[in-house]
């Protein structure tokens, strides 16, 4: 077809950018890098005001000898999840990839470019492909000592500081985006890592100056211009990232909805964290999914490999008993979003088209009543089992009378249900609803 077209605006290029993110909904966050032979959580550095000298021993004994990238790629999409993020450096300063600009990364470390093994991963197994970028880095010699840092307890820290140039560091900064955003093909998703500007303990944060990030977020947006970028620059972002709590209504700012990811860890560690034990259990994990999307959101779980690269077996149980549940229940998820209808104390609604979905993180004795749904629903059944469901509308003045219940208000939906609740982590009832 000929003829002329106008440019995309900014508005429109979000949305194109944002469709396939709608529509996935769930992605896995993987931690990994030096931490993870530490064992004892990804702000070890921090935590224990390691020196670089202290940390030198994970650098010389990394061996990811069990990173399976084609694994981890088919882990993920068996999951349900449809995009993967991967930490290419974390606050430490410790890449993945074959930089340009230090030499305290995975290729001196092993001989290994795991994101290109990553990213080759992704693309076979047809699973989006996600970076994460910390903006932090404590082993720069021109990072500043901030409230963050290691270093932060040193009894001298302006001494230490004297020297250090952020404008230096913002090049290197700069450099190694650049690096992971032109030598890698396309990307999908860019999760930077994160702005604190505010002053603590006597000393100074770091705030969106300290990036240039606008000038970080426009090469992004010239390099990879179909790329979701996250809010974490401290300047307005495609998406805002909830971590580790669960939005209660769709997020909004001034009247506008946003898009939105929550941020969710297995057991309180990104990293590979040997001795935690708080493990979340798959129900509630699945219940947290489907809480997001009920807010039209996505949820992104992470897990931490092991200091080999292996998924821990702990995680991998987890994320198998996940993978069953959306096997089953992949529709009232994947393409699904919030609902306007006002669902039953038992649980949420998500909705994809003329399909509502009545995800139940309680189970109710017989009955689950809908309110506003009587003569809106054609069919319900269950999702994992396909089967049939009966409705009816009880009179509302329906008096209670000993083995009978009092009639519901009016326009409210009955649903009757077996009295064992189906052998699934969440039963979800899928309820055809009428064009209208």
């Amino acid at each position: 077809m000929g003829g002329w077209s106008r440019p995309a605006t900014e508005g429109e290029w979000a949305r194109m950018r944002q469709q396939w993110f709608d529509e996935a909904r769930f992605g896995m966050f993987v931690h990994f890098g030096l931490y993870s032979g530490a064992a004892r959580h990804e702000w070890v550095q921090n935590y224990e005001f390691l020196t670089d000298e202290d940390y030198l021993p994970y650098f010389e004994n990394f061996d990811p000898d069990l990173f399976d990238a084609r694994a981890l790629a088919r882990r993920a999409k068996e999951t349900g999840m449809g995009y993967v993020v991967l930490t290419t450096k974390h606050h430490d300063g410790f890449a993945l990839w074959n930089t340009a600009v230090s030499d305290f990364n995975a290729v001196a470390a092993c001989g290994r470019d795991l994101v290109r093994e990553y990213v080759d991963a992704l693309r076979t197994e047809g699973v989006r492909v996600g970076l994460y970028h910390s903006l932090i880095d404590w082993h720069h010699p021109d990072f500043t000592v901030d409230w963050n840092h290691p270093r932060r307890a040193d009894e001298d820290v302006a001494a230490l500081n004297e020297g250090r140039d952020m404008a230096r560091y913002r090049e290197f900064l700069h450099a190694q985006v650049r690096e992971l955003l032109t030598d890698y093909g396309q990307i999908d998703y860019l999760f930077f890592d994160f702005t604190y500007p505010e002053p603590m303990d006597g000393l100074a944060g770091k705030g969106p100056e300290d990036w240039d990030a606008e000038a970080l977020l426009e090469m992004c947006r010239e390099l990879q211009p179909e790329m979701l970028v996250n809010d974490r620059l401290g300047i307005p972002g495609d998406f805002v990232t909830p971590e580790q709590y669960q939005p209660t209504a769709p997020l909004m700012v001034e009247g506008m909805p946003q898009v939105w990811e929550a941020c969710q860890t297995m057991n309180g560690s990104w990293g590979y964290h040997r001795d935690n034990t708080e493990q979340k259990p798959a129900t509630l994990l699945v219940q947290m999914l489907a809480d997001s999307v009920a807010m039209d959101g996505n949820m992104l779980l992470n897990i931490g490999p092991d200091g080999r690269g292996a998924i821990a077996p702990r995680d991998e149980r987890t994320l198998s008993e996940i993978g069953e549940w959306m096997r089953l229940h992949r529709g009232a998820i994947v393409g699904a979003g919030h609902a306007s209808f006002v669902p039953p104390r038992e649980g949420v609604y998500t909705r994809r088209g003329h399909k509502l979905y009545l995800h139940l993180m309680s189970w109710p004795l017989g009955f689950v009543h809908l309110p506003g749904l009587a003569g809106k629903v054609t069919y319900a059944r269950f999702l994992n089992d396909g089967s049939w469901l009966r409705t009816s509308v009880a009179d509302p003045g329906q008096k209670a009378v000993n083995m009978t219940p009092a009639g519901e208000a009016e326009g409210t939906l009955t649903v009757h249900l077996p009295v064992a609740r189906p052998d699934v982590l969440m039963p979800v009832i899928e309820l055809t609803l009428t064009e209208d």
